[in-house]
C-alpha cells in the first residue's frame, strides 16, 4: 500500500472517532435505525439534502431532531400544510413606520438543519421555494438575496401511504435530494426497548458533541478519501445501465424503465461512497461502499414505465438486478 495512503488511513481512523462519538450520542435517544442514522450522517458529510420516507410513528422527525441536537448548530422545523405560503418559509419584508422603509424578516429556512415535515402536503409554490433554496443556498427577500448559513441541510419527510390532500414532488424536484432513505419498522426487541424508554419518567437528553468547525474538518477529509479509477468506472456502469440496459446484457429491463438516472446520480453515488468509506474508517473506496449507497441514490432517479407499474416491478427490483449484473472491479 502506498505510503501516503497509509498516512491517510491513520488520519481517517483518528478523525472518524468523532463519528463514533456522534453515533453514540444519538444512540442514547434513538433505538435501532442504525443504518438510517449512518445514511443521514453521510448526507451531513457530503453537504446533502435527504428525503426520508416512511409511515407515521417511525420516529422520522425524532431522528432528525436528535441529530441536530448532537451538533452545535441551529435547527428549525417546518410543518408543511396546504395553506402554507412561500414567504412563510423564506421570510418577507416588513414596513417600518418609524423609518419609512422595509426591513427583512428572515424565515425558518435560515438555519443549519431544516426539517421539512411532510413536504408533500405543501402546494407546489412552497415546494419550489424550498427546493430553490436547497439548490442555490440563498433566499431572495424583496430585491436582496441572502446566503443561507453553512452548513445548510434540508431533511424532508413524507408519508407514502396517505395521499389525500398531498402534492407529490415532481421528478425534477425529487432529483435535488441526494438521498431518498426508506425508514422501516423496528424489530420486536428494539420496539420493546423503545416502549420502555418512551414510557419512563425521564427521557434521554441529547447534548452537542461536535461543532461546525469540526464538521468542516471532517468534510475536508472526506474529499481526500482515495478512489481507484476502476471504482469510478463501476459507478458509471451502474448508472449507464439504467439508461441503456441492453448494452449491459439487461435487455429485458428496457421495457420497465422510461427514464434512467441523471448525471447527478454518478456524482452523488461517488461522493456518498467516499463518505461511507470514511465512516467505516477507511481511506479508500471499495465496491461495497458503492453497493451500500446505490439504492438511496438511484431509487428516486429511475422513472418506471407503465409496464413496470402494471407488473408490480419497483425501482428496487431494477437496481438490484443491475447491481447483480454489473461486474465488480
Amino acid at each position: 500500500m502506498d505510503v501516503d495512503l497509509q498516512s491517510l488511513n491513520r488520519e481517517i481512523k483518528e478523525k472518524s472517532a468523532l463519528i463514533e462519538t456522534l453515533l453514540a450520542e444519538i444512540g442514547k435517544s434513538i433505538i435501532g435505525q442504525q443504518e438510517i442514522i449512518e445514511k443521514i450522517i453521510i448526507g451531513l458529510l457530503t453537504r446533502s439534502h435527504i428525503l426520508i420516507e416512511g409511515v407515521p410513528g417511525l420516529a422520522k422527525t425524532y431522528i432528525v431532531k436528535t441529530l441536530a441536537s448532537s451538533v452545535n448548530a441551529a435547527f428549525k422545523r417546518i410543518q408543511f400544510t396546504p395553506d402554507l405560503l412561500p414567504a412563510d418559509i423564506t421570510g418577507t419584508e416588513i414596513y417600518n413606520y418609524q423609518t419609512g422603509s422595509f426591513t427583512p424578516k428572515k424565515g425558518p429556512l435560515f438555519a443549519n438543519f431544516v426539517l421539512a415535515d411532510e413536504i408533500n402536503r405543501a402546494p407546489p409554490k412552497v415546494q419550489s421555494a424550498l427546493l430553490e433554496a436547497m439548490q442555490e443556498r440563498q433566499v431572495t427577500i424583496g430585491d436582496t438575496s441572502y446566503p443561507l448559513p453553512e452548513p445548510f441541510m434540508v431533511l424532508a419527510t413524507q408519508n407514502p401511504i396517505e395521499q389525500e390532500g398531498t402534492y407529490p414532488l415532481p421528478e425534477a424536484q425529487v432529483d435535488r435530494f441526494k438521498q431518498k432513505v426508506i425508514i422501516t419498522y423496528p424489530n420486536k426487541e428494539e420496539e420493546k426497548r423503545i416502549m420502555k424508554q418512551q414510557t419512563s419518567e425521564e427521557l434521554p437528553v441529547t447534548t452537542p458533541v461536535i461543532d461546525i468547525q469540526e464538521l468542516n474538518e471532517l468534510r475536508s477529509i472526506v474529499y481526500r478519501v482515495h478512489s481507484d479509477e476502476k471504482i469510478r468506472d463501476y459507478i458509471l456502469d451502474i448508472v449507464f445501465a439504467t439508461r441503456q440496459p441492453s448494452e449491459y446484457g439487461l435487455k429485458d429491463l428496457g421495457v420497465y424503465i422510461r427514464y434512467g438516472a441523471s448525471p447527478r446520480a454518478s456524482i452523488y453515488l461517488f461522493e456518498s461512497a467516499r463518505a461511507h468509506a470514511f465512516i467505516e474508517r477507511r481511506g479508500f473506496v471499495i465496491p461495497e461502499d458503492v453497493k451500500a449507497m446505490v439504492f438511496d441514490i438511484l431509487r428516486h432517479r429511475i422513472i418506471l414505465s407503465y409496464e413496470a407499474e402494471a407488473e408490480g416491478i419497483t425501482e428496487e427490483d431494477i437496481i438490484r438486478e443491475i447491481v447483480e449484473a454489473i461486474e465488480v472491479p
